[in-house]
């Protein structure tokens, strides 16, 4: 039976820029270096190329999914077109199950098992993620429950805040001649300013 054709396919990280660990492992898969196709992050021209070379029942041989895309559609996307419009094969050696070339007596179920098995995966993930924002929001409901302030520190109102502020609606200074002995943004002045006003009217109603 003749040899099918791998090609290998890496990219390097967006953290560390190697991809050494990669084409160690698609070396050790077999994939002579002159089918070994490798880009630097963020870029897709060697991954173009490839797809332009492989032909049907060929391989695309990758590390880990994270090779095909940046996220769930991209990766799927990727893989559809691959093994649906190209007719070739992908192996995952990471994921011993996602690997549509392997022989098997029936070898449409081999790749109807790997599409099968990647949307496990995915759906798994994208719980996980739910999980983790439900829970996130969770937390942050309960330290607003608390009292706790969360984001950015606050600025704290200058100690002469009143004062610079009575002057100002007393119309003797500029919003922005106030700001600046102030020290303070707009953002930040108008919120004291806001807070000033609630306070008099407070005292007002006593």
């Amino acid at each position: 039976m003749k040899q099918q054709v791998k090609y290998g396919y890496a990219r390097e990280s967006r953290k560390d820029k190697k991809a050494n660990m990669q084409l160690v492992a698609l070396r050790e898969a077999g994939i002579s270096p002159e089918n070994i196709f490798v880009d630097q992050p963020s870029e897709r021209e060697k991954f173009k190329e490839l797809m332009e070379r492989i032909k049907p029942g060929e391989v695309l041989v990758i590390k880990n999914l994270c090779q095909l895309g940046y996220n769930y559609h991209e990766i799927l996307n990727e893989w559809k077109s691959i093994t649906n419009m190209l007719n070739a094969n992908v192996q995952v050696l990471d994921i011993e199950l996602l690997d549509t070339s392997v022989e098997r007596k029936e070898q449409a179920n081999g790749a109807f098992i790997s599409e099968l098995f990647m949307q496990v995966i995915f759906f798994v993930a994208q719980q996980e993620r739910n999980y983790i924002k439900h829970r996130q929001a969770e937390g942050i409901a309960y330290a607003k429950s608390q009292g706790r302030h969360l984001g950015r520190p606050r600025i704290p109102k200058p100690e002469n805040f009143n004062e610079v502020c009575d002057i100002w609606r007393g119309g003797i200074i500029s919003a922005e001649e106030a700001m600046i002995q102030l020290g303070l943004k707009r953002s930040t002045f108008e919120r004291f300013v806001k807070e000033r006003k609630e306070e008099l009217r407070k005292e007002v109603n006593k």
